[in-house]
């Protein structure tokens, strides 16, 4: 995570940055051998429980003792670190209150009911405090992730380690979640085994800390001559690519949708463009954009997502609805939240698969050009009244889309 030759530590007086080690020079250099990648892992977890051992060591003996550690899903031993030390520690969860419940109550009893309906996507199973889910919207670490031989076997493996650190804490695990009572009041209540704190939402507060460089402001001057809640925006998250059929595939629904669209095309996948490029008439592609302002802009009606839980969360707080296509992970389980609350509506399932979901089902009726009502109140704050028998796209209820 830090080279051993990582700059000293940064203090600004408020807020301490000190780095530790995951036992490697250069940190995990992503490969598609599945067993490098578990080995990283076990790796890391010896070394960091070590290495931040040291830290919390080190910072008392300076006479700043450590008063709580925070640490997140993936770092599970930080809480044995912490409780070694008798200091208190504090689980971030930065997924939905729903996907921890899930996890819950999957390590606390039912495993079972879901590994034997694992291929059967529509079964409905029922957990206590929730409403029933259908298996296709379980987390894909504990449908897809429980072998071994998976790639992602080890993120089974070290949640599930995250669920048995919990349990040794006394008297309650203390978690803090990106959530908030108002979006998850009933999950929250199914989660009476630990102390648990929604802050949420919690949204960037600026665009310095962004993973990839945007691309210049034209974006913006382009979405200034829009007309209010017509432009469909699209992104799909700093992870996934598309293959070139699902690229084609996007950019023609959203042509054909006669909608002005603004799509995100990271410059890691802009191999896929050349050929779609040429029919690009109503939108703008651009390579990154400050998400937050874009989904804020008045001109912003729809957000086709991945549904990570930032972005779900930050189309939630900036009142934009949703199309959901859930690729992986939490995803699926989110597009089922916001669908839930009626905030969203998620895309169908095509027959084809590529990198890791089943392509949308274009809208066969997209030239009727009608989309579900949205308004904005006096305060200019935008609500959705979605259907749940209309398409998001046209609102049409012959739609195959319209679930």
């Amino acid at each position: 995570m830090f080279p051993a030759d990582a700059p000293d530590d940064a203090d600004d007086g408020r807020l301490e940055l000190l780095p530790f080690s995951d036992g490697t020079e250069t940190g995990y250099v992503p490969s598609s051998d599945h067993a490098a990648f578990n080995a990283y892992v076990a790796a890391f977890h010896a070394a960091g429980a070590l290495s931040v051992g040291e830290l919390v060591d080190a910072l008392a003996a300076r006479g700043r003792a450590v008063t709580r550690v925070v640490y997140t899903m993936l770092l599970p031993w930080a809480a044995d670190v912490a409780r070694d030390r008798g200091v208190p520690s504090a689980l971030y969860w930065i997924q939905p209150a729903a996907v921890l419940a899930v996890y819950y109550h999957y390590f606390h009893g039912h495993a079972g009911v879901v590994a034997k309906h694992r291929h059967d996507p529509s079964f409905l199973v029922r957990l206590p405090g929730l409403p029933p889910l259908a298996v296709r919207d379980f987390p894909s670490f504990i449908t897809d992730s429980t072998d071994p031989s998976d790639f992602f076997h080890s993120i089974y493996t070290t949640t599930r380690d995250l669920f048995d650190a919990l349990d040794r804490e006394t008297p309650k695990a203390t978690v803090i979640v990106n959530t908030c009572q108002e979006l998850e009041a009933d999950m929250l209540a199914a989660l009476g085994a630990y102390d648990v704190l929604p802050i949420g939402p919690v949204l960037p507060a600026g665009d310095e800390a962004g993973l990839f460089k945007q691309d210049d402001a034209k974006y913006v001057e382009w979405l200034d001559a829009k007309p209010a809640s017509s432009v469909v925006y699209v992104s799909f998250g700093s992870l996934a690519r598309m293959a070139k059929e699902q690229l084609d595939e996007l950019l023609q629904g959203l042509e054909e949708s006669g909608r002005p669209y603004l799509c995100i095309v990271r410059k890691d996948n802009k191999s896929e463009l050349p050929e779609a490029e040429s029919r690009i008439k109503n939108g703008m592609v651009v390579e990154w954009c400050d998400q937050v302002r874009v989904l804020s802009h008045a001109a912003v009606g729809c957000f086709v997502t991945h549904c990570g839980w930032n972005s779900a969360m930050e189309a939630v707080a900036c009142g934009v609805p949703m199309v959901c296509v859930p690729q992986m992970s939490d995803q699926r389980m989110n597009a089922w939240l916001v669908e839930y609350v009626r905030v969203a509506h998620r895309s169908a399932r095509g027959s084809r698969t590529a990198w890791w979901w089943s392509g949308a089902t274009r809208c066969e009726c997209s030239r009727t050009r009608r989309w579900a009502a949205s308004s904005r109140t006096a305060a200019g704050t935008r609500r959705w009244r979605p259907s749940r028998a209309a398409c998001p796209w046209c609102a049409c209820p012959r739609c195959p889309t319209s679930g």
